[in-house]
């Protein structure tokens, strides 16, 4: 993590928000970035590699409720309430998206230690349940916001699964990036709340970034064993 972004000045909470996503997000790490790149014989990922990523991503933030499902319910600002509806209600329609296209990508590949590897992202999937439902002002916000931000990358290798699959990509209707970062900056500007929020961010991406950690160790194997 750079310094920039560790140590914020004053008031730019929106601003070490963009730096941590840019640096420790899903756009940074290289297994997703190697989803986005080429189809068909010049994909760097195979048909296993995204069935196993739409698999996992399901099982991290295909459940109801969710991380922004239950930040709204723990949320007492007012100046986020019409983002928060807006964000759970683009979200349901993203989890029905991401179940499409991991049913049809078929069942997650068959990997040595399978089962500890599902193990571990249920583990993941309890660790952001209580991130999202911290009473710590502004942690749970931290978290959601992180989380739909992280997302628009997550949501490009969705929408090249889904074309490699023959399926016609989905429109998204979360929230833009412009009013997320509005609604953080307006619930941020006093230190207490600014560390609750970054400390919901950091730990929303390093889960997300534990899980392609995951998902690399996983395509590793298969490639060693084929």
């Amino acid at each position: 993590m750079n310094e920039a972004a560790a140590r914020p000045n004053p008031g730019d909470i929106s601003q070490v928000i963009e730096a941590l996503v840019a640096v420790d997000g899903t756009v940074a790490h290289t297994h997703a970035r190697s989803a986005r790149v080429g189809i068909g014989r010049d994909a760097a990922l195979t048909p296993p590699d995204l069935a196993d990523a739409a698999h996992y991503l399901c099982l991290l933030h295909g459940r109801h409720p969710g991380v922004i499902d239950h930040a709204a319910t723990r949320s007492t600002e007012s100046t986020a309430r019409a983002w928060l509806i807006g964000a759970a209600d683009g979200f349901a329609r993203e989890r029905a998206y991401l179940t499409q296209v991991t049913v049809a990508a078929g069942p997650a590949p068959s990997t040595t230690g399978q089962s500890d590897c599902e193990a571990i992202v249920s583990q993941q999937r309890h660790a952001l349940d209580m991130l999202a439902q911290s009473d710590r002002r502004g942690c749970a916000m931290g978290a959601a916001v992180a989380l739909l931000l992280d997302w628009q990358a997550v949501r490009q290798i969705l929408d090249m699964a889904a074309i490699r699959l023959g399926l016609e990509p989905h429109p998204c209707h979360l929230p833009d990036r412009s009013t997320t970062f509005s609604v953080a900056a307006a619930i941020g500007g006093d230190d207490a709340t600014d560390r609750a929020i970054q400390f919901g961010v950091r730990q929303l991406l390093s889960q997300q970034r534990g899980l392609w950690d995951l998902l690399q160790a996983r395509a590793e194997i298969r490639r060693q064993k084929s």
